[in-house]
């Protein structure tokens, strides 16, 4: 099976604009494509782990990718998908988050001898002479036409700022010089990027006569990984310093029976023949499935070292035994008061709640909350430090999120 039918089977396809032409291009290595990251964080999440996994495969076919770090997309922010402005951030910090994205890239991708490339956005858009960009690039946009786009109707009743707006054209522009400098002819983004991708193929058609090697966009179905990104603490990082290594397992582990094997196509490097088997799999054989994605799936992201560790302490954690490898958090001497901290309390500063409000729903609503298995259900609670301090006590926020007390 060639690439491009590989990556229709595993749901990866969602939308394309010439796909005898990507076919063609995807299937003979002739493809050099990119996939943008705005460095929003000083961490990739499971929402861009797709984008990585796809850059991986199509890597391995032969085809080159470029990993478009956005320095200056970075700066304005993508309405897409938003309800309200992204926080603005300094040039420090977008610099410093495109550090740690650049880490982390490389262990899903082959940066050597040219057969990857990583370019920074801010290398073009950062030095533009801002009526020069709209007498070269802005009289191609149509305003009424970008109106129409489903990335800026979602925001027009709460309200769209001209920086966002400003958006499209700047993403459109960054296909423009990768086709330029680079020979970049495919593009991939999540489907809340369609008409922005769209935009970057339009202004090469208008600025470069219509040539047929930049016409070519694919559309990748990334939303799911955004979804599955979603749990009651924010989002799962690729940092093991924000999601431990046991969580990132933990989470896959406890992903809903009917999403296992949509998520072993989609993510994992298993054959689809393996796959194909695993379909027919009900009832407990879920569970090997779902400890199979999270092995897998941990492997990749931290290495098999990490994720025979979260494995093992995931089957203790189970069977009640040593929990040595369970993700921990430190409570300081300011934590305390008069040698004790409410259950509240404990329950926020461990990221088990998002709120005070949040806590108490989980104790007295949800009956969610377990201290070393037992059951919490008085919201005044307190616990003294001098027990805590023994490093031995589990809480726990359902079947899914554990973190063990220390004390500094």
């Amino acid at each position: 099976m060639q690439i491009y039918e590989e990556l229709q089977r595993r749901g990866l396809i969602a939308q394309v604009t010439d796909e005898d032409r990507i076919r063609e291009l995807v299937n003979t290595g002739k493809a050099v494509f990119y996939i943008g990251f705005d460095p929003t964080a000083d961490s990739l999440h499971i929402g861009h782990f797709m984008a990585l996994c796809l850059m991986r495969r199509l890597q391995q076919a032969g085809n080159k990718p470029i990993a478009l770090l956005g320095g200056g997309t970075g700066m304005i922010g993508d309405p897409s998908g938003k309800t309200d402005m992204r926080k603005m951030l300094t040039k420090e910090d977008i610099q410093h988050n495109i550090d740690c994205f650049k880490v982390q890239m490389s262990r899903f991708i082959d940066f050597s001898d040219g057969k990857a490339l990583m370019v920074n956005n801010a290398d073009w858009l950062l030095d533009l002479n801002y009526v020069d960009f709209l007498r070269e690039v802005g009289r191609h946009f149509s305003v009424n036409r970008m109106l129409t786009a489903e990335c800026y109707k979602q925001r027009m009743e709460r309200g769209l700022t001209f920086l966002e707006f400003n958006y499209m054209i700047m993403q459109a522009y960054d296909f423009y010089r990768l086709y330029k400098d680079y020979g970049c002819n495919l593009q991939f983004g999540g489907d809340d990027q369609w008409s922005n991708m769209l935009a970057g193929s339009e202004l090469i058609r208008r600025k470069d006569g219509g040539d047929a090697d930049a016409m070519t966009q694919v559309l990748l179905l990334n939303s799911e990984g955004k979804k599955m990104g979603k749990t009651v603490s924010g989002a799962v990082w690729l940092d093991p310093k924000k999601t431990s290594p046991f969580e990132f397992y933990q989470y896959w582990r406890n992903v809903p029976d009917a999403d296992v094997l949509r998520c072993i196509r989609l993510l994992t490097f298993l054959p689809l023949e393996q796959i194909d088997e695993m379909d027919k799999w009900e009832g407990s054989e879920l569970n090997r499935a779902k400890e199979i994605l999270a092995w897998e799936l941990t492997s990749l992201v931290h290495g098999e070292e990490e994720a025979e560790k979260a494995q093992a302490a995931a089957k203790a954690l189970f069977a009640g035994g040593p929990q040595a490898e369970i993700p921990s958090f430190t409570l300081q001497d300011g934590d305390f008061e008069n040698g004790e901290i409410g259950i509240i309390q404990l329950l926020t500063k461990a990221g088990l709640a998002t709120s005070n409000g949040d806590a108490r729903r989980a104790i007295t609503k949800d009956g969610s909350i377990k201290i070393d298995g037992r059951k919490v259900t008085d919201p005044f609670e307190k616990l003294s430090k001098d027990e805590l301090a023994k490093g031995e006590t589990v809480i726990s926020k359902g079947k899914k999120n554990f973190k063990k007390v220390l004390v500094d």
